[in-house]
């Protein structure tokens, strides 16, 4: 993302909580801050892509940082919360800055090509001020509503995430089991109105049991899974299936596939456990 910045011509400061991740972009003409403050004091907008609201709230609202973002614009652009999202607007406000939120659909290779889902939250007032920047990351940024309402957007779209795979890696092994090919099941499927590209694009995963160099690792889906369950319970939804979907990434995140493809919930759904 900080790429496609700079090859947009902006000037791009980057901090990272773990500095090596972010030292390659160093040769790419890309200034790296020692501390959240340097970034945020070298910006007029802050783009957050932070883990969780907790780092958030860590990295960008404590110390020197919160006292730079007077007069300075917030994007957040991670998976968080719709009720984190509204408390971090006003936090944000209240160190006298302007925030919105605008979380992505999409991963590595989509940041790479620019062609990201972005849906925002914020005024309409803010979203056509910063609609040409957020093009960067996606031709067509879409404003959803106030800030709350991309990020549950994102949330529900991250539940289907985990809900997905859960059920076609048990299908998957379910038919393996049986003796049935993966690719005559797979035409089957492709052909039918319950296909979803996402399957294809974790089949070869599954079936060569290769989770490494993820593109959105386990941990972070575990997370994204707490977060909708949180956010559901006073809305008085039905969250038991997803509770059953949250024990097997559970038993993922304990298999040691913490930082592995979330492909790996096929292994804690096939393969038993060694004694």
């Amino acid at each position: 993302m900080a790429l496609r910045l700079s090859a947009a011509g902006d000037d791009v400061t980057v901090y990272n909580r773990s500095r090596h991740r972010a030292e390659a972009l160093a040769s790419e003409g890309v200034q790296l801050a020692d501390t959240p403050a340097d970034a945020v004091q070298a910006a007029d907008y802050v783009l957050l892509t932070l883990s969780d609201a907790a780092a958030i709230r860590d990295t960008l609202l404590q110390g020197p940082a919160g006292r730079a973002l007077e007069g300075r614009t917030v994007i957040q652009m991670g998976t968080i919360g719709p009720e984190e999202s509204r408390q971090l607007l006003g936090q944000v406000r209240n160190a006298g800055g302007t925030y919105l939120e605008a979380p992505m659909l999409g991963s590595i290779p989509e940041a790479r090509a620019g062609t990201l889902i972005v849906m925002v939250g914020s005024t309409l007032e803010q979203f056509e001020s910063c609609r040409s920047l957020l093009q960067r990351f996606g031709p067509d940024p879409i404003l959803i509503g106030p800030v709350g309402h991309a990020a549950a957007v994102k949330l529900a779209l991250n539940q289907l995430i985990a809900s997905l795979t859960a059920a076609f890696g048990l299908s998957l092994g379910f038919v393996r089991r049986q003796g049935v090919a993966a690719e005559t099941f797979m035409a089957i499927l492709r052909g039918s109105a319950l296909y979803a590209p996402t399957f294809d694009k974790k089949l070869a995963r599954m079936l060569s049991q290769d989770y490494a160099g993820p593109n959105f690792p386990t941990k972070h889906l575990a997370k994204d899974v707490d977060l909708f369950l949180a956010e559901s319970e006073p809305l008085e939804l039905d969250t038991r299936h997803l509770e059953g979907v949250r024990k097997t990434i559970q038993a993922t995140l304990e298999r040691g596939m913490a930082e592995a493809d979330y492909s790996a919930l096929f292994d804690a759904l096939t393969v038993r456990p060694s004694a």
